[in-house]
């Protein structure tokens, strides 16, 4: 072992990042690997909750308590990535007022600040919230933008010495006389871009003790040395609205169920979600009806949810973890809690230890614990400190006003852009020549874009991540080949085709259960601007073949090339009725 122990993380999300960060702070030497980019799993696929602790404060007290000191953690060191939005549960006539009593009792118990107003109070906050709400309960619950996040504790880990390998994918770990040793790693799955190291291919790293924070992906890792780890993936199903129906979180206030879930987030809602326990992390089916379900269940909070845009869906895992001892038949029976695995302990086998369940909310209090363990097991004397320093991006977030005078930004663009960017806004903004706005539905200008093409090189879904780029209400129609642009004066021509076209296509894959009505318009009229106008789908000028405007007019949907209008047959099945 080398004086300073390395230690390899897997895993890109909230837990992972937040070990990193953790770990480099204390002074390790650590390497990080992901199999995509940052956010790859489930953290970038959760509906932007930071809780506060209501939701589990009747069914998993332990869990609420540790949400809502989280939550205060957060609010404190990364407040560029957080929109205090405030939380409703809100009461129906059909809701039983025994729970509504048993969920007030429990925010008190769990030191959730919880404050019972009206139906008519509830609406003065939210006006669009349905007539017939009795009651609610205020709780501070949160938005929480899970990208920035990453992000931010990624760059913190870096800027603490961490090695940070996105698009690697861990082939196998190394076993040697009973004990884990290191991984084997391909680092060829993807055009990340590497902080340190090679690029492209295949690499042995060799590590003093291997943390395991892949999530609903823990059972695969273990597999590799002959573990296993009970994880229990539970999938959601979450809907994007094109704008925000309420600047409040809206729960409904029953026990927990589907669709009890409305979170703003930026320009958006996101509807959720549903818990349903599939056997693999990355093979499960898409249902359209789980998106009407969403839909008209939430109408019922939210009446004009029926008739709203709706402009992409997605589907998530959470790593459930139950113990071996328990066997719940249900899902949504499973505690929300974390288990830290020492499988020397636990298995026998030295070297490696895993961090399974949690939530989101608590990834820092996670991280904590599985540093600290790190450094029992090598004898280290180091205090954590990620509860107290601010995440890069949060030190000063006084500054917003002034940055938006000082680089002559005007209202909302320089507004979005300092939220984004929070104490960074100077070093970013502050560039020589023209900074126009290249996303406008999320007022994402130039100057953001190159900064984080620096990051991340070719990968336009990275840069997606890091700037909220192309998620906006047109999904990438009106930006994507300007983003494709923005790579031009560092990459050849095919590398910048084939970023463009990863783009697309993981723009289109939210969509493919969301078109009806307005949003299939918005469809053709992004097929008609890529493949059309912009010849992405490679037909030659004088080709006879027209495009087929009229099945999308029908539903029936059109495949005449690639890009958007690949998938474009199979998009619009099932759909909302009379659309």
């Amino acid at each position: 072992m080398a004086s300073t122990p390395h230690i390899a993380v897997v895993g890109g999300g909230s837990t992972g990042t937040g070990v990193a960060r953790d770990l480099a702070m204390r002074g390790f030497d650590v390497t990080l690997v992901e199999q995509g980019n940052l956010t790859h799993g489930t953290t970038g696929r959760m509906h932007g909750l930071l809780h506060s602790g209501g939701r589990y404060a009747v069914s998993d007290q332990a869990s609420a308590t540790e949400c809502i000191e989280e939550n205060r953690v957060l609010r404190d060191i990364a407040s560029h990535c957080v929109e205090l939005t405030g939380g409703l549960f809100v009461k129906r006539p059909e809701d039983s007022e025994e729970y509504f009593q048993e969920k007030l009792a429990g925010c008190e118990a769990c030191g959730i600040p919880a404050e019972v107003v009206s139906g008519a109070e509830a609406r003065a906050m939210e006006p669009h919230l349905a007539t017939d709400v009795e009651k609610a309960i205020s709780v501070p619950d949160g938005a929480v933008d899970p990208f920035r996040l990453v992000v931010a504790n990624a760059a913190s880990a870096v800027e603490h010495g961490a090695r940070v390998e996105t698009h690697s994918k861990v082939t196998d770990l190394l076993v040697e006389d009973g004990e884990v040793v290191g991984l084997e790693v391909d680092h060829s799955s993807g055009p990340g871009v590497r902080v340190h190291g090679t690029e492209g291919g295949r690499e042995t790293i060799r590590a003093d003790h291997v943390v395991n924070a892949t999530g609903a992906w823990a059972g695969r890792i273990g597999d590799m040395a002959g573990l296993d780890i009970e994880v229990r993936p539970s999938k959601g199903v979450m809907t994007i609205m094109n704008v925000r129906q309420v600047d409040t979180v809206i729960n409904r206030c029953r026990p927990k169920g589907d669709a009890d879930i409305v979170v703003p987030h930026e320009t958006t809602a996101i509807l959720g979600t549903t818990d349903e326990e599939v056997s693999d992390p990355e093979d499960y089916p898409e249902e359209q009806w789980e998106v009407d379900m969403m839909i008209e269940t939430l109408s019922e909070l939210i009446p004009m949810l029926e008739e709203a845009r709706t402009i992409r869906s997605f589907w998530g895992v959470r790593p459930l973890y139950e113990p071996p001892d328990v066997g719940s038949e249900d899902p949504t029976d499973i505690t929300r809690d974390f288990f830290l695995l020492d499988h020397d302990e636990r298995d026998g086998l030295p070297g490696m230890t895993s961090i399974v369940g949690g939530k989101f909310t608590t990834y820092r209090m996670m991280a904590e614990d599985i540093a600290d363990h790190v450094c029992d097991r090598f004898g280290v004397d180091a205090d954590c400190r990620t509860a107290d320093v601010p995440l890069p991006g949060s030190e000063d977030f006084t500054v917003l006003r002034d940055y938006m005078d000082e680089f002559g930004l005007q209202s909302p663009i320089g507004r979005r852009s300092v939220e984004r960017l929070g104490s960074r806004a100077e070093e970013v903004l502050d560039v020589d020549g023209p900074n126009p706005t290249i996303c406008g539905c999320e007022a994402v200008t130039r100057a953001e874009v190159q900064d984080a093409i620096e990051s991340s090189g070719s990968d336009l879904n990275a840069v997606r991540i890091r700037t909220r780029a192309s998620m906006g209400n047109c999904q990438g129609g009106f930006c994507a080949h300007r983003l494709a642009g923005e790579l031009q004066d560092s990459y050849d021509e095919p590398t910048v085709r084939a970023a463009w076209d990863e783009l697309l296509q993981e723009r289109w894959k939210g969509q493919r259960h969301a078109l009806w009505g307005q949003q299939l318009s918005q469809a053709m009229l992004n097929y008609a601007l890529h493949a059309t106008t912009q010849n992405r789908d490679r037909d030659p000028a004088d080709s006879a073949e027209a495009v087929d405007f009229a099945a999308f007019d029908d539903g029936s949907g059109a495949d005449t090339g690639t890009g958007p209008a690949t998938d474009a047959g199979v998009a619009t099945d099932g759909g909302r009725d009379g659309d």
